[in-house]
C-alpha cells in the first residue's frame, strides 16, 4: 500500500500535469481529459512511462533527486512548486542552486533596508558581494555607490583595503570570524564552485587570509558586535544580526544597530542632512 507521502505526491503530479497545454508544448491530437498524457510527461522528463505512471499511482518508492529535477522541468514547475514536490517525495528541500548573477535587489527589498533609518543595513550574496544597502550604511560604513560593482565585497574590503583595516578594532578577531562565517554561508548556499576563484584571489593578496582559510574553521553564528573608528561619529559600537532573505538562500540581510542611543540619533541626523547623491535619487 502506498504511504501518505506517496499518495500526496501522486495527487500533486497529476494535478500539475493536467494544467499544461499540450498544443503549446508541441503535442497534437484530440483528448478526453485536459493536460498532457503520462507518456508525454515521461518523454519530456526523459524517464520511462512505466516509472512515471507508478509515481502517479503512489507506488514505486522514492524517486531520486535527478528524476525529480527532470519531472520539475517537464511539468514546468515554479521554484516553490519544485520545493513542495521535493518535500512530498523525499521529506526535504532540494539542494540549493546558487544564482551568481545578482544585479541589484528588488525595489521591495530596498524599501525594507531604507526603513532602518538609524541602522546601517545591507544585502550580501553567498560570496559576500554587497548588492544592496541603505543611506545609514553609506554614511557609517562605506559609500558603495562610488565603487565598481566588483569591488563591493566584504572580504576584499577586509583583507585588501588598508583604509578599511585601519578603522577596525581587533582586526585579527574580526578577520577570523569573517573567514569562518564566509565558509559556512557559501557552502550552505550551494556556492562551493564560485568560492574557489575568490579564495584564490584573496590568498594571493593577503597572507593572513590564506592562513585563516587553511585552518578550515566554520562559524555559523552570524551575530555579534563590531567597533569602528568613524571620522565624524568617533568610536562607534554596533551590534549586528544576519537574516536570510526568503526565497533567496544565496542572499543575507545584515543589520547593524548602534549600541549607544545617542549615536543612533546622530546617525539619524546625518541621514537627513547629508546630500542625496545622483545614484540614490535614481
Amino acid at each position: 500500500m502506498p504511504d501518505a507521502g506517496q499518495t500526496s505526491l501522486a495527487t500533486f503530479l497529476k494535478d500539475r500535469r493536467t494544467r499544461l497545454n499540450p498544443a503549446a508544448l508541441g503535442f497534437a491530437g484530440r483528448r478526453r481529459t485536459p493536460g498532457l498524457r503520462r507518456e508525454e510527461v515521461a518523454q519530456r522528463a526523459n524517464i520511462s512511462t512505466t516509472w512515471y505512471t507508478w509515481l502517479e499511482q503512489g507506488r514505486g518508492g522514492a524517486p531520486s533527486a535527478d528524476v525529480l529535477n527532470r519531472i520539475a522541468k517537464a511539468l514546468m514547475l515554479t521554484e516553490p512548486e519544485r520545493d513542495h514536490m521535493y518535500m512530498l517525495a523525499l521529506g526535504r528541500l532540494p539542494e540549493v542552486r546558487y544564482t551568481s548573477s545578482v544585479d541589484g535587489i528588488a525595489p521591495r527589498l530596498q524599501r525594507v533596508l531604507d526603513r532602518f533609518e538609524t541602522s546601517p543595513a545591507m544585502i550580501k550574496t553567498a560570496t559576500w558581494q554587497i548588492v544592496g544597502w541603505n543611506r545609514a550604511a553609506t554614511l557609517v560604513m562605506t559609500d558603495y555607490a562610488k565603487l565598481p560593482p566588483n569591488e563591493r565585497n566584504v572580504l576584499r574590503f577586509l583583507f585588501g583595503n588598508p583604509e578599511i583595516r585601519k578603522h577596525q578594532y581587533d582586526w585579527e578577531g574580526l578577520a577570523r570570524f569573517a573567514v569562518g562565517s564566509f565558509r559556512a554561508h557559501a557552502i550552505r548556499a550551494g556556492a562551493a564552485s564560485e568560492v574557489g576563484e575568490l579564495v584564490e584571489e584573496l590568498s594571493r593578496i593577503s597572507p593572513e587570509f590564506a592562513s585563516l582559510w587553511r585552518q578550515n574553521e566554520v562559524i555559523a553564528d552570524m551575530q555579534g558586535f563590531k567597533r569602528i573608528r568613524h571620522p565624524i561619529l568617533g568610536d562607534v559600537e554596533l551590534e549586528y544580526s544576519s537574516f536570510a532573505v526568503d526565497g533567496r538562500p544565496d542572499l543575507d540581510m545584515v543589520v547593524y544597530n548602534p549600541v549607544d542611543r545617542d549615536v543612533g540619533e546622530r546617525i539619524r541626523t546625518m541621514v537627513h542632512e547629508a546630500p542625496v547623491t545622483a545614484m540614490e535619487a535614481a
